[in-house]
């Protein structure tokens, strides 16, 4: 057996507050079930938002972006403070928390065979 993807989730205690929050840096997402959002990213893999009040902010997951510069604008746009990046030799990365105090990171690897 070869694991070939794999998929994130984050459970929230109020999905559409979640989905507001997510969609204003991911995009809009899709809602495959009444208590779950997906979207699934351009190399693969994707992330799962679900409905999980007993389990919401004890999350967390790695996002790849390919220009963590524009994310960060992004961000900000979107009401997120203090998202400058930290620079390191291998990945710049933005951590943040979701309303419900998920943990996010944004990580950009400078060697693109990192980010398959």
């Amino acid at each position: 057996m070869t694991v070939t993807n794999a998929l994130a989730s984050i459970a929230v205690s109020d999905l559409s507050v979640a989905r507001e929050w997510f969609e204003r840096f991911l995009g809009k997402g899709h809602q495959s079930m009444s208590e779950v959002i997906e979207w699934q990213f351009e190399r693969g893999g994707g992330l799962q938002v679900y409905l999980g009040p007993d389990r919401a902010g004890s999350g967390s997951c790695t996002l790849i972006v390919d220009d963590i510069d524009v994310l960060a604008s992004r961000l900000r746009e979107g009401g997120i403070r203090d998202v400058e990046p930290a620079r390191h030799d291998q990945v710049d990365t933005i951590m943040i928390k979701d309303p419900d105090g998920n943990s996010i990171a944004f990580s950009q690897p400078k060697d693109p065979a990192l980010a398959r």
